[in-house]
């Protein structure tokens, strides 16, 4: 399967994941939940929106790389992004995926 195949079947399963709740949308949120990992809401896996800014980048990086979460920067903008977690208006420039089984396949789509 093309790469461009592997990603839409990944973002397929990120909606999955959101309407399981098991979805952080944001930067801010996604920094917290690292940090704290309350609730089983804790990262196992982060998608970095394609346009997201140099700023937003390093942050996510950097939090990612401290507390050993993977990152995978996706194809998809933010507007998209955002769509597909279930928010109607503004950009999500990161998601968190705290879904075990879910966090897995895609990072298996996405490594391939």
């Amino acid at each position: 399967m093309p790469s461009a195949e592997r990603e839409a079947k990944a973002m397929r399963l990120l909606g999955l994941a959101a309407r399981a709740g098991r979805v952080t949308a944001g930067v801010p949120l996604i920094c917290t939940a690292l940090q704290k990992g309350a609730n089983g809401k804790q990262p196992l896996l982060v998608l970095l929106a394609a346009d997201a800014s140099e700023n937003t980048k390093k942050r996510i990086t950097d939090k990612t790389a401290y507390y050993r979460v993977p990152l995978y920067a996706v194809t998809v903008d933010c507007a998209t992004l955002a769509t597909l977690v279930g928010k109607r208006d503004g950009a999500v420039a990161a998601v968190g995926i705290s879904e075990p089984g879910l966090a897995r396949e895609i990072a298996g789509l996405l490594e391939a």
